[in-house]
């Protein structure tokens, strides 16, 4: 629908127009931090947490204080750590060397507590970040399914592992052992399904982690934390908040964290490795920024490229790494593809998270409508026009989305990653200059081709997979299924996370070897039939 006047004064309900399932009872006041197998109460400062969503009241809208959560220092923030590099006692603790089924059932019977708090988890991820009912439970229940895919994948991990290989005369046991301590950094956007991306797979291959929660997503947590507690021993999972510079440089510059998984800005995360005093030995897993390219060939179909890409643009307010962040159009089909886009664009239904079939909702961030209005008047100043009715309009919190055209290389939209409802279109005849973009853009990680001529688009395969991690063909970007690798080039990534990738991402290949001779093989024999040791093990785990 089109943004009008009307639509926008309309856009928040008062209170009394909240449905009764989805009111939040009244503000959550979490007082709790788990550390080193505790909940401890906290009596300093906390942040307050503000909701997207605003109500109307008599003298106009008012932002609702859905809760606060605790302010915490960096003396606790080196507590978590400590507690953690306690428990991974140098891989010498009871859960780096626990055997791989154990650790396997205490994830499933987390699993299993984590998802009795599925109706809170989806409320909070409605009220903290905004996202649609129907995409928070898909957020929560992908969730739970990566945890078991994961599970299972371990198990085929193992399974492959539990053999002898012998090579040259030498007999080994090749299997893969944690790293160390981890710390876990989700962003706000996917605040539960990325953070457990990195949580999970560290936890299971037998790291301990400590989690700092995003920015926005935090209250979320709390209905999980006595699941957390119950289900590990004391400083295998801690949780910290607050802060990123108060809290986690400190940590980064004590040396004890192992790997940095990390999921936010580039520029956040080179200042963070650079913190660390031996970089040499950090390992790390990032995922970083993407300016993901949507490119519509003269021959596209249409109303499927249409569909695609506003999906790909616009879902979650285009607020995903993974989101269409630019779209260039042939210009045989552009005043085509332009009347299409703006039409199923007002078909949009903007409205709250709990409202069925919200596609446009309120957005999280402070200050993001007046950035996001600076990026239309920079674009507007150098030529460039708001396409659909109503397109840029904002109230509050609420930001219409604009499909911008003509965009060209002199605007801030051609390159920055606007990561909000702004669609910039960018009009090519010669196909060498989106090509040309994606060459020396510097992000990499995925890329939209849509076209009907299968010689156009394999001449556009081969140069392009050099340059991005994913080429989607006739789809709009995205991470799953989450047995695909995801990662990305250039600044978009290090390490690469899949069900599969994220195992060997949070581990490391160890191999007990000795001469293949009747002495050496007479010890394995008794060690591994008699069970001795849970490292070097030929059992199959079902």
């Amino acid at each position: 629908m089109a943004a009008s006047k009307q639509i926008l004064d309309e856009i928040f309900p008062t209170a009394a127009q909240v449905p009764e399932r989805e009111r939040l009872a009244e503000p959550l006041r979490q007082k709790e931090f788990l550390l080193n197998g505790e909940l401890h109460t906290w009596d300093g400062p906390t942040q307050t947490v503000l909701s997207p969503v605003w109500l109307e009241e008599k003298g106009g809208a008012v932002q609702v204080e859905i809760g606060s959560y605790p302010r915490l220092g960096a003396e606790q923030g080196e507590a978590a750590l400590r507690a953690a590099a306690v428990a991974y006692n140098k891989g010498l603790g009871d859960w780096p060397t626990l055997p791989v089924e154990q650790r396997i059932k205490h994830v499933l019977n987390f699993t299993a507590d984590f998802c009795d708090q599925r109706e809170d988890v989806v409320r909070l991820l409605m009220w903290e970040v905004g996202k649609s009912r129907q995409d928070s439970e898909k957020e929560f229940d992908r969730t739970a399914a990566y945890i078991r895919d994961t599970v299972e994948a371990l198990k085929d991990l193992d399974r492959n592992s539990s053999r002898f290989v012998i090579e040259e005369g030498i007999a080994a046991q090749i299997r893969r052992a944690p790293l160390g301590v981890v710390l876990c950094m989700g962003p706000y956007n996917y605040p539960l399904n990325e953070t457990f991306a990195t949580l999970i797979p560290a936890l299971i291959m037998g790291n301990t982690v400590v989690v700092k929660p995003p920015k926005f997503g935090v209250l979320l947590y709390q209905p999980l934390l006595q699941a957390f507690q119950k289900n590990f021993p004391p400083g295998v999972v801690n949780f910290v908040y607050g802060s990123g510079q108060e809290i986690v440089q400190p940590m980064m510059a004590s040396g004890l964290v192992d790997v940095l998984a990390f999921i936010g800005s580039a520029r956040v995360a080179d200042l963070l490795k650079k913190k660390h005093p031996e970089p040499h030995r950090l390992r790390c897993v990032l995922g970083m920024g993407a300016k993901n390219a949507g490119i519509v060939l003269p021959d596209a179909p249409l109303d499927l490229s249409v569909a695609e890409c506003l999906s790909g643009s616009l879902s979650f307010n285009g607020q995903r790494c993974t989101a269409i962040k630019i779209i260039f159009v042939h210009r045989k089909i552009l005043d085509d593809f332009l009347a299409k886009l703006t039409e199923a664009l007002q078909k949009a239904r903007f409205g709250m998270p709990w409202e069925p079939g919200a596609f446009i909702t309120p957005l999280p961030e402070s200050g993001k409508v007046e950035y996001l209005k600076g990026l239309l008047d920079d674009a507007r100043a150098h030529g460039a026009k708001v396409v659909n009715p109503g397109g840029g309009d904002a109230r509050c919190s609420f930001f219409a989305p604009a499909l911008v055209c003509p965009v060209t290389p002199a605007m801030r939209l051609y390159e920055e990653e606007q990561f909000g409802p702004v669609v910039p279109i960018v009009p090519f005849d010669d196909l060498q200059d989106p090509i040309d973009y994606v060459v020396q853009s510097r992000f990499g990680q995925q890329l939209s081709i849509f076209g009907s001529d299968p010689d156009a688009i394999a001449e556009l395969i081969d140069p392009l997979v050099n340059q991005v991690c994913r080429l989607n063909l006739n789809s709009q970007c995205q991470r799953g299924p989450d047995i695909f690798p995801f990662t990305g080039r250039k600044g978009s990534a290090e390490g690469t996370l899949s069900v599969s990738d994220a195992l060997r991402s949070f581990s490391i290949r160890t191999l007990v070897a000795a001469k293949d001779n009747e002495f050496n093989r007479g010890i394995l024999r008794a060690i591994t039939r008699q069970r001795k040791s849970k490292f070097l093990s030929t059992d199959f785990i079902f």
